[in-house]
C-alpha cells in the first residue's frame, strides 16, 4: 500500500520548525519552567544540577534536586554546560530533535508492520474488499507525522525535558516486540522501566507480541472461517484440497515461548548491565540503594508535591498523614488492577493494549506531564483505521486544546497574579484526567465494536 504522499517533506519540515523555534526563540520561550512540561524526574534544569554535584565529588541525589537515572547524568551532564554564543542547553536540545525523528521512524516501522499483518488477516477472512473500501490510510506514515507535528511533542522537545528520550525507548521496546527482536524489546524494556519506572506493565503486551504475533482480529473468527470453508467444501471437495480458506499469516498460531524466553533472558543481561554502570557511576557516591531511594521509592512516595497536571499532588496535599500511605497504595495498585483484564480481553491485539497501557499510566502516574500524552496519542493513531468510528473524537480534540490553552493561565493567575488559588490549577488537572479517562474508555470501546463488526461480516 502506498504512503502518505509527500510524508518526507512533511517530516523534514517538523524537524526543521523545530530547529527555526530554538533558534528564534533560545530563551523567550521558558518551557524548562512549565510544570505542564518538566517534571522532578525529566527536568533538565536538575540534571545539570546533579551533573555538577557529581563533579563537585557530591552523590548527585544530595538535598532533593535530582531523581533521575546515574545514567542521563553521564549521558546529558556534559552538554548542559554553558557555552558562550550558546544558548543554555543548546546540544541537549539538538540530541532531543534527533531523538524525536528517531522515535517517528520507529513508529512509522511499527505502523508498516500491523498494516502489513491487517492486510494478510483480513485477505484470510476474505473481508479485504468490503473493509478497504471504507477507506484506509497509511497508519505508520500517519502515525509518525501525528507525533512529528503534535504541539505537545514539539513543546516536550523544546522545554528542556528528558521525556523524548524515555518515549524512544518505550518506541523501541514495541517496535522490537512487533519485529519480534527478543534483544531490542527486552533493551527497550529495561531502560524504559529505568528511566521512569511505570513502563514495567508493559512486559504484558510485549509478551504477547513476541509470542503470538501483532494485532489480529479474534481467533474465533478464522475458526469460523475454517468451519464455513469445511461444510461449503464437503460438497466441492476440490476448494477444501486448494486450502485456499486456510487461516496463514497471522491468523492463528502457536504461543511462540522460544522468543519469550529470549527476552526474559536479554532482559536480564541488560538489567545486570544497567545495574552495573550505576553502580560505577554513583562509586563512592551513595550506590545502588540510595539510587533505588530517590529514584523509585521518590516516584512510589510521593514525595515532591509541586503543582503537575496530575491530580496527586493536590490530594496528597490535602489528605490526612494518618491515611497518607493506605492512599499511595490505592493510587499504585489501581495501575494493576487494569492489567490482568484488559490482557485477557484484548489478548489478540497486544500492541493495541500496549497504548492502552501507556494511557492509563500516563493518567494516574505521580509525576505526568505533556511528554506522556505526545508518546501515547501518537502511538492511537496507529489504529487510525480501526478506530475511524470512534465516539467523542472532536469533542477529545477540543478538550486536549482547551486544557493546552487553560492550565498556563490558570497557573499564573494563581501563582504570578495571585488572583486564584490551587482550585484553579488542579480544575484543569481534573479536566485534563477526565479526557484522558473518556480516550481510553471510547478507544476501546471502538476497537471492541470493530471487532464485532467483522465477526458480523465473516458470520453473514
Amino acid at each position: 500500500m502506498a504512503g502518505i504522499r509527500g510524508y518526507w517533506i512533511l517530516a523534514a519540515a517538523a524537524i526543521a520548525f523545530r530547529f527555526l523555534l530554538f533558534v528564534c526563540f533560545p530563551k523567550d520561550l521558558h518551557l524548562g519552567s512549565r510544570p505542564e512540561v518538566a517534571t522532578p524526574l525529566t527536568s533538565l534544569r536538575r540534571l545539570a544540577e546533579g551533573y555538577w554535584l557529581k563533579q563537585a565529588s557530591m552523590s548527585p541525589y544530595s538535598g532533593s534536586m535530582y531523581h533521575g537515572s546515574p545514567l542521563l547524568l553521564s549521558l546529558l551532564g556534559p552538554l548542559t554546560k554553558r557555552v558562550e554564543g550558546r544558548p543554555p542547553h543548546f546540544y541537549c536540545s539538538l540530541v532531543f530533535v534527533i531523538v524525536d525523528f528517531v522515535a517517528a521512524i520507529l513508529i512509522r516501522a511499527t505502523g508498516k508492520k500491523l498494516m502489513f499483518s491487517r492486510y494478510k488477516s483480513l485477505q484470510v477472512l476474505d473481508l479485504l474488499k468490503p473493509v478497504d473500501a471504507s477507506g484506509v490510510v497509511d497508519s505508520g506514515d500517519f502515525a509518525s507525522l501525528v507525533y512529528l507535528w503534535n504541539p505537545l511533542s514539539i513543546v516536550t522537545c523544546m522545554g528542556s525535558s528528558t521525556s523524548p528520550i524515555d518515549n524512544l525507548v518505550v518506541i523501541m521496546a514495541i517496535y522490537g516486540a512487533c519485529s519480534r527482536i527478543s534483544s531490542l524489546a527486552a533493551f527497550g524494556w529495561v531502560f524504559a522501566t529505568h528511566l521512569s519506572l511505570y513502563p514495567a506493565i508493559l512486559i504484558v503486551p510485549i509478551i504477547l507480541l513476541l509470542g503470538y504475533g501483532l494485532d489480529a482480529p479474534p481467533s474465533k473468527l478464522f475458526l469460523l472461517k475454517n468451519s464455513s470453508a469445511v461444510s461449503f467444501g464437503a460438497s466441492s471437495e476440490n476448494k477444501v484440497k486448494s486450502g485456499a480458506s486456510r487461516p496463514t499469516g497471522n491468523s492463528i498460531q502457536n504461543f511462540s515461548w522460544t522468543r519469550v524466553l529470549h527476552f526474559m533472558l536479554w532482559s536480564f543481561v541488560w538489567m545486570c548491565y544497567v545495574l552495573f554502570l550505576c553502580s560505577i557511576s554513583l562509586k563512592e557516591l551513595g550506590g545502588l540503594s540510595e539510587m533505588f531511594k530517590k529514584t523509585y521509592g521518590f516516584i512510589l512516595t510521593v514525595e515532591d508535591l509541586s503543582p503537575n497536571i496530575g491530580v496527586l499532588w493536590y490530594f496528597f496535599a490535602e489528605v490526612f498523614v494518618f491515611f497518607r500511605n493506605f492512599f499511595l497504595i490505592v493510587f499504585h495498585v489501581n495501575i494493576l488492577f487494569m492489567i490482568l483484564p484488559l490482557a485477557i480481553r484484548l489478548k489478540h491485539r497486544p500492541c493495541f493494549l500496549a497504548f492502552v497501557y501507556i494511557a492509563i499510566s500516563s493518567m494516574l502516574k505521580s509525576y505526568p506531564s505533556v511528554g506522556d500524552s505526545a508518546l501515547y496519542l501518537g502511538l492511537l493513531a496507529l489504529f487510525s483505521n480501526e478506530l475511524a468510528d470512534m465516539q467523542f473524537s472532536f469533542f477529545l480534540f477540543c478538550g486536549y486544546i482547551g486544557v493546552s490553552l487553560l492550565s498556563p493561565v490558570m497557573h499564573n493567575l494563581w501563582i504570578w497574579r495571585g488572583t486564584g488559588n490551587a482550585n484553579f490549577y488542579f480544575a484543569t488537572g481534573l479536566a485534563y484526567a477526565c479526557l484522558q479517562s473518556v480516550l481510553v474508555v471510547e478507544s476501546v470501546s471502538s476497537m471492541l465494536k470493530h471487532d464485532r463488526t467483522l465477526t458480523k461480516m465473516v458470520e453473514a
